[in-house]
């Protein structure tokens, strides 16, 4: 079953997901209704951030990459309503978000820093690393 989730630069070497922060769990949002993805993307242009396409997704995959990542794959079901505060972030992103004016050129800088004084060994076990995990992002699309 697809599924509908925000991407950034969609396709390229800097692709992220959207992502909220949420009592210490990073949890990715998998929209069952496209509408309700793209309702979602023009919030958080509104709130200056980068603009996300909505792309579909096979669910079983970006199920996996999130268990992989570490994340939290939270179904937002068509025609879901809020019962809570933290129910109300599934359909409106939170007022407060973080700064991401500079999320490629930071996401360098910190890949640059923990390669920083590596030693050739462990430098290609980290390209392999990131390889192996471009190839999944890749695959979910």
């Amino acid at each position: 079953m697809p599924v509908h989730v925000l991407l950034f630069d969609a396709g390229s070497d800097s692709e992220g997901i959207h992502s909220l922060e949420v009592n210490g769990n990073t949890m990715v949002l998998l929209f069952e209704d496209p509408d309700d993805a793209e309702r979602y993307a023009g919030l958080l242009e509104a709130q200056d951030f980068p603009i996300p396409s909505v792309e579909a997704i096979d669910r079983d995959e970006i199920e996996l990459f999130c268990t992989q990542a570490g994340y939290q794959a939270q179904f937002v079901p068509a025609g879901f309503l809020p019962q809570s505060a933290e129910d109300r972030l599934l359909i409106s992103p939170p007022e407060l978000n973080m700064d991401v004016a500079n999320w490629k050129e930071e996401l360098q800088e910190q890949a640059a820093a923990g390669l920083a004084g590596a030693e050739p060994a462990e430098l290609s076990d980290a390209n392999a690393e990131l390889e192996a995990f471009r190839r999944r992002l890749e695959g979910l699309l």
